[in-house]
Formats: C-alpha cells, structure tokens, sequence
C-alpha cells in the first residue's frame, strides 16, 4: 500500500469498520504479507516529511490518530490500573514526567488522574483503555503492555466493545507451559506470546516454547522476541516459520553504553537503517517495533517491503543474514 493512498483507504474503513477490522487482522496472520509496523507507545514523534511538525504526548488519543493517518499497522500502549481499579493507558508508575501532576497511577483515582492533562498535549487527558479502543476500532491493531497482573480485567473490556480480534494480548511464555492462547483469560482474544533468553537454557529449548505455543487450539500470529540475539534467535525464528507465525522484533533505544554499541536499535536505524532494520528483516523478523514508525514506514516503501508485497530479501536488496 503506498502512504498516498491512505486517507482514500480510512474513508472505506470508516464506511465498513467490521470488513477493515477483519482485513487488519489477516495482515497480521499472514506472515508472508509484508512487514508490519508498531508504534511503540503510539506515534508521538514528529513526522515533518508527512505533515506533523510537532510531537504529541505518548500514549495519548492524539498519538493514536497521528498512527491512523500515517498507515502504521498496530499501536502499542501501556495500561495501569488506578486505586480503584480502573485501567488507564499510561507507560510509568507515576503520573510525573507525562503529566502536570504527581503521585503514583495506583494511589491516585480514576476522576483524579482525568483531571490532570498530558504535557504538551493541548488539554488532553490521560485515556482509560476502553475510550482508547473504542477510539482505535476497526482502524488499526492495538497490542497491549500490561504493567500489572490485570490481564481479566483488560480482556473483559475488550469483550465488551467487541475487540477480542483485532487487540493484541502478549504475555511470556517459558519452556514446558501449555499453549497460552488457550487459557484464560486469552482464549477467546488475538494472543502473542514473548520469549526471552531467559526463558530457556538452549537455542533448541527457546524452539520448543515456539513449538508448544503454536500448537494449541487457537492461533497465534507471532511470537515477539525480546533481545533474543544470535543462535537464539535464530532457533525462535526457525521454529516461527515451521509454524508459519511472524516474528516480532523490537529496535527501541536501549540505556547506557548498549545504546551505543546497539547496531540493531533505533538510534542507528536512523543513521544506517539497511543496517538496523534491514538485517533484522533479513535475519526474518516481519514485525518491527519502533519509537520512530514515520521513518521506518518510509524505508520500507522504498524496499518495497509494505502492502501485500511478500518480503523478499534479495529482491529488496538487503544485508545478507548473519
């Protein structure tokens, strides 16, 4: 899909909300239509080169609709719950760097953190995660990061607005545990599950959670990895394609001297970025993570890597794999 046709494509979706939901959601289990892009903690940066001079604050409704108006494929947010018990989408424990309050998310109210207003935000306040999807339906993917075990209550909501397909639940998942697609309170949702180095002890073990969790009663569309690096991931990635499932990667900025020595993450996606998310597409990973997804959406119209285009390495002209 090229950028220019975008807003003629939200006007359909717009008229046929249930059909763009459905066709959101088999982009993401098809694992051989393009590469998708997130929004890590939805699209809060400044896109000059499509219109947006100014950044928005993370996690806030205005992200959400810089997201839909720049074709970003899924939207990632944070959800806490307030002191009593109402889920919110915001990333830290306290309300301090994002808003014009302080105190932390689980000591303060529902109606005390609506009366605060985002910075930078025009007024905005912090969304519950119920307007926030409602705000999302049928106009793009929402995957979850739940910052606290409220896994019930965040499933519940997406039921009741009838959004248990196109929100993305994630959890870890870790060698020998049953398929987690299947369990509660998942069965019923769009569900991914994270592996991480530490979840098992071997390249073959990590393969094997892959394995287990691909072969429940409901699908998986991915598996997301998390700093999975070298023979690792490769297992992971291995086992994804046997299981035909994408695989997931993040290239967000990592802290200290790893973000300098990082030659996958953002920070040299935005110097080399054949270097970055180049190698990664071409190491497999067809679900990329990122705080800057105008600039990654750009790159790969010009690989020819979006729409319904199969990712083709050679043809796209990445770095080989290594």
């Amino acid at each position: 899909m090229r950028l220019q046709s975008i807003p003629i494509v939200l006007a359909l979706c717009v008229a046929a909300l249930p059909a763009c939901a459905a066709g959101l959601r088999d982009r993401l289990y098809d694992p051989g239509d393009g590469v998708l892009v997130v929004a890590h903690r939805a699209c809060h940066r400044a896109a000059p080169g499509h219109g947006f001079d100014n950044a928005v604050p993370e996690n806030s409704l205005a992200a959400l609709e810089r997201c839909v108006a720049l074709g970003v494929d899924l939207v990632e947010i944070d959800v806490r719950r307030t002191r009593d018990g109402q889920l919110i989408v915001m990333h830290d424990a306290k309300v301090d760097r994002t808003t014009d309050g302080k105190g932390r998310v689980a000591d303060l109210t529902l109606a005390r953190i609506q009366a605060l207003r985002l910075k930078d935000g025009q007024g905005e306040t912090p969304p519950t995660l119920e307007a926030f999807l409602v705000a999302a339906r049928g106009r793009i993917l929402v995957n979850i990061d739940l910052k606290g075990p409220y896994a019930a209550e965040a499933a519940a909501i997406s039921r009741r607005i009838e959004a248990t397909e196109w929100v993305l639940f994630k959890a870890k998942a870790r060698f020998g545990a049953p398929p987690l697609a299947d369990q509660a309170p998942y069965q019923d949702l769009a569900f991914m599950p994270m592996v991480a180095a530490k979840a098992a002890k071997t390249p073959r073990d990590l393969a094997g959670i892959i394995v287990r969790q691909a072969s429940g009663a409901r699908q998986i569309p991915a598996v997301e990895t998390v700093a999975l690096k070298g023979p690792g991931f490769a297992a992971v990635r291995d086992a994804a394609r046997a299981a035909r499932i994408r695989v997931w990667t993040n290239t967000l900025a990592a802290k200290g001297w790893r973000g300098v020595l990082d030659q996958s993450g953002d920070r040299q996606a935005l110097r080399n970025p054949d270097r970055a998310w180049g190698r990664l597409i071409a190491q497999g990973a067809s679900i990329v993570q990122t705080n800057h997804p105008a600039v990654l959406l750009d790159y790969l119209e010009r690989r020819g890597l979006r729409g319904h285009a199969p990712v083709s390495i050679a043809a796209a002209g990445l770095p080989p794999s290594s």
